[in-house]
């Protein structure tokens, strides 16, 4: 008897049967298919959408609960400079930090990365050593994008062969925006490929930012969400932190939602990063409450889940001397980033 067809992959959510026949790489053949592909996703309800990210924010975590939530954001911090003043000593600064977050305290985790402009990533290597914590640079001309491909290409070959573990790059959101969809796929495929080590070992990571604040729409980030995984994106990533609007509970919980059905719908896991806009411990823990609920244990881990941030991981360090002494602690007992 022979074998039977393999199954379809599509999208777990998709109404439309006659989409219920292609594959994901159907999807990305061609330009109209990539478009009819993005523009049938169901739109968002936003009411919803916000109302859910509301009541998942009321939910109250304490003592020993809120006491693993905190070592657990601080193991997720990229901890971030990218400063047009940065020095070497500042990075080398920020990743003694990184290593050791409270000095007084060898029980307090590490971050997870230090993140930095490209032209830092050697710096920041000599200074993490075998520590553990990996190096995140920017590339293609963050925060703005708005250079050719090849000058982004070689920013981000030049930040892995400096020893960069992650690369951040930006989407061309003026493609996106006007439909060029296919543009914004080639690139993103581009930059991946650009990721692979001049000595053949294993790629760095690739963190997609769409700068949710310019998408304007729910729509808009869903589509991009689809998009960036199906270029290949190892993270999806809410913003750069540069604009007025940055990560929201909502536009988190809507790419929560996208990695979930992605990995449905294709077999793939695909990690998240709000950046932005994080500052305080109440505030870290409503998304890993997000996080919890949406995704389950799987994603609750720094290799899938991140925080964009370099205020957070004071708020978290002063909680947590709180949590272990009974005494509220102030901003002279960390150091100043």
């Amino acid at each position: 008897m022979s074998s039977p067809p393999p199954t379809p992959v599509v999208p777990a959510y998709d109404p439309d049967a006659a989409r219920r026949t292609a594959t994901m790489s159907d999807v990305t053949a061609s330009d109209s298919a990539l478009r009819r592909f993005l523009h049938g996703l169901p739109g968002v309800d936003a009411v919803g959408l916000e109302g859910r990210a509301a009541s998942l924010g009321t939910r109250s975590v304490k003592t020993t609960a809120k006491a693993y939530a905190i070592d657990l954001a601080i193991s997720m911090i990229d901890l971030t400079t990218l400063e047009g003043a940065d020095t070497r000593g500042k990075v080398r600064a920020l990743c003694a930090k990184g290593v050791r977050p409270d000095p007084t305290d060898r029980t307090t985790p590490q971050v997870a990365a230090i993140c930095v402009y490209p032209d830092m990533v050697a710096t920041a290597k000599e200074a993490l050593g075998d520590s553990g914590v990996h190096v995140a640079s920017v590339a293609t001309a963050f925060p703005a994008g708005r250079v050719a491909r090849g000058v982004k290409l070689a920013d981000t070959a030049d930040a892995v062969a400096a020893g960069a573990d992650e690369i951040d790059m930006v989407i061309d959101r003026g493609a996106f925006l006007s439909g060029r969809y296919m543009d914004v796929f080639e690139e993103i495929r581009a930059v991946k490929e650009a990721c692979a080590r001049p000595d053949g070992e294993s790629a760095a990571h690739l963190k997609v930012i769409f700068e949710n604040g310019e998408l304007a729409t729910y729509d808009n980030i869903r589509r991009c969400s689809w998009l960036a995984m199906l270029a290949g994106a190892d993270f999806i990533k809410t913003s750069t932190g540069k604009v007025a609007v940055n990560a929201t509970p909502a536009n988190t919980l809507l790419m929560l939602e996208a990695v979930r059905d992605f990995r449905a719908a294709v077999g793939v896991q695909v990690g998240v990063k709000p950046a932005g806009g994080i500052r305080t411990s109440k505030d870290a823990v409503k998304y890993l409450v997000m996080v919890n609920e949406t995704l389950g244990d799987d994603w609750l881990s720094p290799d899938w889940f991140r925080f964009g941030a370099s205020s957070l991981l004071n708020d978290l360090l002063m909680q947590r001397q709180k949590l272990s002494t009974g005494r509220y602690s102030g901003p002279d007992y960390v150091t100043v980033d």
